[in-house]
């Protein structure tokens, strides 16, 4: 909600609106207000906040309050702006779309990188979620600003890959309910720095916020008590010698859950500028190696990270389902680079060592 603080600089307010609201737990410590609302708000920083506290706008029971407020259990804090918040109203834009399979209950589409999947933090238009309002519009009993149907999960914008949408409440009430109870089966491919000792393996830890960066989220110990449980099985396809192309699959769904895990195990992913893959973070130091890895970063200038496979159980028929998504041209362009590079540095050093 960082957008919401870009203007703020008068001391008086007009007419206020509401931006957001948040009754405060009964088991609530007593924390300034400004740090309550740091970890409330996702996309905010501290001094964002104290500087709408400073103007007026941060309000603490219907009354205004400065930043060094207590909050106490029961408190309604509310973000009030003196102007009136975007239209948030999601509406149907004819943007083409890969659906690779729909029914009357469901449709599962294969999504581009590049495409942010649900409006938002400055992306309003040219969503996925706009794109099937505009190719479900002659649908009567689909309401894209309906939370009840639309998207059962989600990927991140630069990821590509397959998502199911739910056209009717009842669908995805019965698929998130196979969502929650870990019984689909999501398999992502990705390409990550380095080179893994085993062949497989199992990573656990609560994925949260970073504090020192809000976009970005970070892994704490599966025994505390700061962000959600994740679990991610890894599996080597291909060993490329600096880079490693992986299959993942989930056993829980968190922000950026893959991503981060692959960070904090040492291989962040190729290309994924948020977590240091943009960096060369494995390899030679020669000019000729530095200028292969900036043409692999041109060739596919995104997190190198696809969503794959999905299976789920149709919601009214009880068969299962299960869909494939071959690896996009900038992603399989990539994979082949590397390949190519890695079948050269052998031919070369057996060539020598004849």
């Amino acid at each position: 909600m960082e957008e919401y603080f870009d203007e703020i600089e008068n001391e008086e307010a007009g007419q206020l609106y509401e931006h957001f609201r948040v009754e405060v737990d009964r088991g609530q410590e007593s924390v300034r207000v400004d740090k309550f609302l740091y970890e409330k708000l996702q996309h905010s920083s501290r001094n964002r906040i104290q500087k709408a506290a400073d103007a007026g706008f941060v309000h603490v029971n219907e009354h205004p309050v400065k930043s060094n407020y207590k909050v106490r259990p029961l408190d309604v804090v509310t973000l009030m702006l003196d102007r009136p918040r975007h239209d948030d109203r999601i509406e149907a834009e004819e943007i083409p779309l890969n659906v690779v399979y729909e029914d009357s209950d469901l449709m599962v589409i294969d999504k581009e990188a590049g495409m942010v999947v649900h409006p938002g933090c400055g992306n309003f238009h040219g969503t996925l979620v706009n794109a099937i309002a505009w190719h479900l519009r002659h649908e009567p009993t689909y309401d894209p600003n309906d939370p009840e149907v639309g998207l059962v999960h989600r990927i991140d914008k630069d990821t590509s890959g397959l998502l199911v949408v739910a056209k009717t409440p009842d669908a995805k009430t019965r698929l998130g309910v196979q969502f929650f109870n870990k019984t689909t089966h999501r398999s992502y491919q990705a390409l990550v720095w380095g080179n893994f000792v085993e062949n497989e393996g199992r990573i656990e830890g609560n994925i949260g916020r970073d504090p020192k960066d809000r976009l970005r989220m970070c892994v704490f110990p599966p025994d505390s008590e700061i962000g959600k449980p994740a679990v991610t099985h890894y599996r080597v396809l291909e060993r490329f010698g600096y880079t490693t192309l992986v299959e993942c699959i989930l056993e829980t769904g968190r922000t950026h859950q893959i991503r981060a895990h692959m960070k904090h195990i040492g291989h962040p992913m190729f290309g994924d500028e948020r977590y240091g893959g943009t960096e060369i973070l494995r390899g030679e130091r020669s000019g000729t190696y530095r200028a292969f890895i900036q043409n692999c970063f041109a060739l596919c200038p995104r997190q190198a990270l696809h969503a794959k496979t999905l299976g789920f159980r149709h919601p009214t028929t009880g068969k299962q389902m299960d869909f494939t998504s071959e690896l996009p041209d900038d992603l399989a362009r990539l994979v082949g680079k590397w390949r190519a590079y890695i079948e050269g540095t052998t031919r070369n050093t057996f060539a020598e060592n004849k």
